[in-house]
This record gives C-alpha cells, structure tokens and sequence, in this order.
C-alpha cells in the first residue's frame, strides 16, 4: 500500500509518462502529415493539421488534436482517416468542395449522396466561411502540391448558379498550366492574410539569435568561398533557419555590414598582437606556383603573413599580381609591405622568407638592411630540385620519353586502347586513359603532369602485360613497328627498374615537400633538413644501382642556390642542436659545420651587430663555443614528446630555446641579442591557403573595386582564423583525405571478403 509520502511523486511520475506519450504522438503525426505534403502520404493531411494541447496548470502536453485548416475545426486525433471522411468527404466541413477531392477519392457523379451525415466527434470551433473563391483558391494549392490529377467538375445540386460556374470553370486558366505557379502564389498570400500563423521553429530569445547568427557568420567566412553567397538565400537554407527559430539572412548583409564589421575586428586583433612583438619576420608567399599533382590556382595571389616570436603567425595582407612580377616591382611590394607595417621602426622586422627573388630582391633588401635576414622558402628548394633531376639527369630524361611513347601509343590506337579498357576493368575494376602531359606544357620545367604519367603507367603495369600478350595486339605488331616497340618496352624489365627508381625519387623528394610544409621548420632544422635528404638520395642510390656522383652535384647545386649563412649560425646559436661531449658539457655543434660554414657564422653575427659591439659579440662567441650551456638547462630545452597526430617524437617546448638566451645566458648581451632574432626565423613561407574554389570567384569578381575589397576582407578573415587555430590545409585537400580514406576501408572490406570463406 502507498505511504501517503509517495503518492505525490507517483502522480507527478504518472504525468510525466503521459505528456511523454502525447508528445511522441504528436511528432509522429507530424512526420505522417509531412510526408504527405511531400507527396509520400494520403491527400486529406493537406487539410488535417496536429496541434499539441498543454495543461495550463502544469505546463505539461495534455492532448493531441487534430485542425482543420480550411474551418479551424478541433477533433480527436485518435483517427485521423476517420476523420477526414466524416468531416471532409461528407461534406460536414463548410470550405471543403468535393470537386476539388483527390481523384481517387471522387465518387461517381452518379452515386454522390444528396444528403449527409453531420455527426461530429468534438465541437466546431471554426469561424464562419468566407468567400467561396477563397475556399477554392486553398484547394487548389493543396492538390497541386500533393501531385494529384484535376477531376471531372462535378457540381453539388446544393450550389448556387454562380457556384457551379466557379467551380466548373476554376482549373480553366486563360494562361493555362503556365498560371499554376502563379496561382499558388496568390493562393499563398490569401491563406496568410486569412489565418496567419506564428513560425514552426522555437522561440529563441534576441541574444541566442544574435549569437547563432554570429557562429554562422564565422562558418561563412571562414569557409573563405566553399559556400556562395547566393547559398544564403536558398529556399532550403532558409526553411533551416526557420525551422530552428533563426530569421532569414541576405547575401547583402554578408556581403555589406556585417563583413565590414568582421574585418574590423579581426584587423584591430592582428595589429595589436604585432604591436606587441618586440620584432618580427614578415613571410612571402605566392610568388611561385607549388603544387604536388595538381594546379593551386594561386599564382597570382601573394599573401603576407607575420611570424611572431613566440611561435604564432597573424595574417597581414594578400596581393593580387596578376601574373609574373618582376624582381625590382617585388621588391618595391616587400619594402611598402615593411613600412606599413613597422612605419619608423623598420629595425623591429628581423627578416623576410619568400618563395621567390632570393638572388635579387631578397639580397638587395638585405644589403639596404644590414640587421635583415632574408630567406629563401625551404619547400620551394624542394620542389625545384624535382625540377632539377627532370632536367640534369639522364635517368629522368629517358624514361620520361619512353613513357611518353607508352602512353600516346595506348591512349591513341583506338584497338589497342579498347583492349587495355577490357583489361582495366578485369584487373582494376574501373576504366580510363593514361594521364599524358599537355602538349604545350613544358616536361622539364614541371614534372607535376609527368609524375602522374608514371604513376598511372606503374599502377597499370598488370594491364599493359596482358594487352601486349593478347592476340589482337600480335596483329597490330605485325602491321604497326611502333606497336613492336612498345611491346619490348613494355616486356622490358630493365624499363620497369629504370620506371621504379625515377618514381621512387620523386616520391621521396615529395614527401619530404609535405613533411616540411606541414611542420613549417625554423632555420636552425634547414641544414639537418639537408643531410636527411642527402642520406636518402644515397641510400636510393645504392638501392637502384644508380650512380652517386651525377646525382650528389645535382642535390649539391640545389643546396648552395638555398644555402643561406644564417643555417649556420641558427644551427650553431640553438640550444636543442648542442651536443654532449666526453667531459659532459653541451656544447655548439662547431664539428658539423664545414670551414666555410664556420666563417660564416661569424661573419653573420658580425654584420647583425653594431660596429662597436662586433668585437665582443665575436668574444662571446668564443665562450658559447667553449663552455655550451648548464647540462640541466639543455636536457631542459632538448625534451620531446609524441605528436599525438602524427605519432613523431617532437620538441615538447619550441619556445625553450629563445628564453633560454633571455633568462639564462642573459651575460651573453650581444650575442644573446643576435641568438633571439635568429633562432625564431622561419625556414618556409607557406602558411594559409585559399580554397580553389574562391579562387575561381575572384577570377570572375576581382576586377571591380568593390568586388576585390570584398575579397580582400574575406580573405583577411578567413586567414585570421585558420592561423590562430594553426590551420594550414585546404579543405579541399581535407576532402581528398576523406574520399581516399573511404576507398581504402572498400578496398580493405573487399579484401576481407575476397578472403573469407565461403560457406
């Protein structure tokens, strides 16, 4: 028996379990009637609409009803089909004509009852009727937006004479089907004016709206042209903010008010955290096109970035070239990008890291400035050695004639292309041509289209041994001398070898590209960057049976035209590089430099320096060479950590190796002073990214001045972002990343079920 305690908490229970009940009903039902409107569902929920009743005391759902929405009639809505045909079908319902039923649901002329049963299931509540025009007008949108046929006009006996005609002659348009749409509108507009009814959504309070729309604002702009502003105003897109209680939002406002005040916020933050900064790099990029496989669609959009100190970079501007720029116009662009940044107080950018113009514009800026340290981009260097090797090694050469021979031949002969179509899709599942480079392009100047080339001849390789061994291809041999040549290329292991190792190469250089773009090293990692590659061309050598020293000068040529002396000195002046002698000390890493490298490591410092402090900084050098760092502070800075991404051991505090020169080896005045302005330098100038897409829109909008400052504030937007998140991808890169990653769970289900047994 219940305690007298407890039969409060059980009726409260109990009303709780109720409302739960009558809400899900209610949501059914309404998932039922939108179904139906879409055309999924029987004709009266045009006409039926749930409505959800709450308990004025409690607040909780109490019941659910069904409305009619031609007469604001209420019914249970236990039935709702019984509903529809007492009150909609017999004629109980005052604005309901059944001429304008669904045709599956008209009766014979004939067999229509002259009179009807007025029993009702719940009081009408409805308003009087109103015109009959009116009532028409609202049956005609709901059959046409469930898809129904027009019947047959059939007349009601009860009708007036101008009834009958209305009604006979409602579907007869003098513009014909073309005013249906037309129609519907003023349909639309009679039904709002008539019963208007509040938004579907929730009711958001003004903060939470204006917070909301705040967040989509971000989204849009960062997405940085992924989403059009035409988008904003799709019929879709805005029945989703309705539905979730948001009002409408106007590419104008997203593209006036509301991007002014974006930009300015972001701008007032970027200025003040360079303000901050007691100096600076300024970062270059765009000058030169870097693509691993596909055009970037960049070329002419050069964008300025300044690396802080403290290991963060905030966007400053972006550049539309137009196209190539010459080296003296360059350096005019770099000098006015300085000064509007620093005004008086040049002193306070330490350097610039561009992907192009290192032998003119870079060098003269540097000799104008004498504390300046100018760099050359280290994934440019990368790329360019690719093109090198294309170039300077006969290897690349040969085999990228005979690849090109290969793939025109395929592609090409039509009989011989129908065969390795045949096979594709035996051994591949899928069918296509061989990638070939444009014939306009150039091969040894970009290796991006030949490297796809290998790449598709070597994923193919199954297929074309079994076209050169098919019996239609013998009958091509014996007519075409081409296709015998082909043939022994093909039957050729030596050719295969001499393909692997050119692919092999590229490859190697490339992911080492990506490495260095996504990891963005500081100077000081340029020359051990270096030996890495060294150690692995040497390595490919041996591997391939190719010989060293052609490829060794190659790499050699590469590494002076990047070589800069502040490699050196960063290297040497970087607490994380110093190595542990016999004696225990850490010590400056002096034994990995070369003769030269060592002069210049002096002669840098040297130069950074003023006159008067040259000497001592040189005998404070002296003494960094000789007593290192204390042991404790070393292992301090030299600590790493796994990336939890990646998996990579890397540097647990990158800052450690800066403030150790600032708290530590604060004796050290003049050296410690070129130490904190070196060892922060970036070695690369890439950094935010445009999508290819917005890309595109500037190409079509950029021309008009009003058109660039809006593309100029969006970019600046979006940039501020990405960079303070440390975001350097594309998300179309993101995109290719998904879709890769889709093909390789297939292709691993695939493989799973090839090998499971059958049962």
């Amino acid at each position: 028996m219940a305690t007298p305690n407890s039969t409060p908490i059980d009726s409260c229970s109990a009303e709780e379990v109720a409302a739960k009940a009558m809400h899900k009903r209610y949501e059914g039902l309404v998932t039922v009637r939108t179904k139906a409107i879409k055309g999924k569902g029987v004709w009266y929920w045009a006409h039926l609409e749930p409505i959800l009743l709450a308990n004025p005391e409690t607040g909780l759902p109490k019941a659910v009803k069904l409305k009619c929405s031609l007469c604001e009639a209420v019914f249970s809505a236990s039935n709702p089909s019984r509903t529809a045909s007492e009150h909609l079908k017999l004629g109980t319902c005052p604005n309901f004509s059944s001429t304008l039923r669904p045709i599956t649901t008209v009766s014979p002329p004939l067999a229509l009852p002259l009179s009807h049963n007025h029993r009702k299931r719940s009081t009408h509540t409805g308003a009087p009727s109103s015109s009959y025009h009116v009532n028409s007008l609202v049956m005609v949108d709901s059959r046409r937006e469930l898809g129904y046929s027009s019947p047959p006009p059939v007349q009601n006996p009860a009708m007036s004479g101008g009834e009958k005609m209305l009604s006979h002659h409602q579907f007869m348009l003098s513009g014909g089907k073309e005013d249906l749409g037309a129609l519907a509108m003023l349909e639309d507009s009679v039904k709002r004016l008539k019963s208007p009814k509040a938004s579907p959504g929730p009711e958001l309070s003004k903060e939470q709206i204006d917070s909301a729309l705040e967040l989509l604002s971000d989204w849009f702009y960062e997405s940085c042209g992924s989403v059009s502003f035409t988008s904003l105003e799709h019929p879709k897109f805005q029945a989703f903010l309705n539905q979730v209680g948001l009002p409408p939002v106007s590419r104008r406002e997203f593209s006036g008010a509301r991007l002014d005040t974006k930009f300015d916020e972001a701008k007032i933050e970027s200025e003040a955290r360079i303000r901050d900064a007691m100096f600076f790099q300024v970062a270059s990029d765009g000058w030169n096109s870097k693509n691993f496989g596909f055009s970037s669609g960049e070329e002419n959009l050069v964008k300025f970035t300044v690396n802080l100190p403290n290991g963060t970079s905030v966007f400053q501007k972006a550049v539309f070239t137009g196209g190539s720029v010459p080296s003296k116009h360059a350096e005019e662009i770099l000098l006015e990008t300085i000064s509007g940044i620093c005004g008086n107080g040049e002193q306070r950018c330490v350097g610039i890291v561009a992907d192009k113009y290192k032998a003119k514009a870079l060098r003269n800026l540097e000799i104008q400035n004498h504390w300046m340290v100018n760099l050359s981009c280290q994934l440019q260097g990368l790329i360019s050695l690719i093109k090198d090797f294309s170039k300077e090694l006969p290897l690349f050469i040969i085999v990228t004639e005979k690849c090109l021979r290969l793939a025109n031949f395929i592609n090409i002969k039509s009989q011989v292309r129908h065969s390795f179509h045949k096979f594709q899709l035996q051994e591949l599942d899928h069918v296509g041509l061989l990638r070939v480079p444009p014939s306009k392009c150039e091969n040894m100047k970009n290796f991006v289209y030949v490297y796809a080339m290998l790449e598709d001849i070597m994923s193919n390789a199954r297929v074309l041994q079994l076209v050169v061994i098919d019996e239609s291809y013998k009958v091509i041999c014996i007519e075409d001398p081409a296709g015998r040549e082909v043939a022994d290329m093909i039957q050729d292991v030596q050719f295969w070898n001499e393909l692997e190792a050119v692919h092999s190469l590229v490859k190697l250089i490339r992911e080492m590209a990506q490495e260095v773009e996504v990891e963005r090293p500081l100077v000081g990692q340029c020359l051990p960057l270096w030996e890495e590659l060294r150690s692995k061309v040497r390595e490919w050598c041996v591997k391939f049976n190719i010989d060293e020293e052609p490829v060794e000068k190659i790499v050699e040529k590469r590494f002076r035209k990047n070589y800069h002396p502040a490699w050196s000195a960063a290297f040497i002046l970087d607490p994380f590089y110093l190595m542990r002698d016999t004696s225990g000390k850490y010590l400056p890493p002096f034994k990995c430099l070369t003769h030269e490298q060592e002069k210049d490591v002096d002669e840098l410092i040297t130069r950074l320096v003023t006159r008067e402090e040259a000497h001592i900084a040189f005998m404070e050098l002296m003494k960094w060479r000789s007593d290192g760092l204390d042991p404790l502070y070393a292992q301090a800075v030299q600590v790493k950590q796994q990336d939890p991404v990646t998996g990579k051991m890397k540097i647990a505090n990158p800052q450690s190796s800066r403030l150790v020169w600032e708290t530590c080896l604060k004796d050290f005045k003049s050296l410690g002073k070129v130490a904190v302005r070196l060892i922060f330098l970036h070695a690369t100038s890439c950094g935010f990214k445009c999508n290819w897409s917005f890309m595109r829109w500037v190409c079509v909008h950029g021309h008009s001045r009003v058109g660039l400052d809006r593309v100029q504030k969006m970019i600046f937007i979006a940039a501020h972002a990405k960079l303070e998140r440390r975001d350097f991808s594309r998300e179309e890169e993101k995109d290719a990343e998904l879709f890769a990653m889709a093909n390789g769970e297939n292709d691993m289900l695939n493989e799973v079920f090839a090998d499971a047994p059958s049962v």
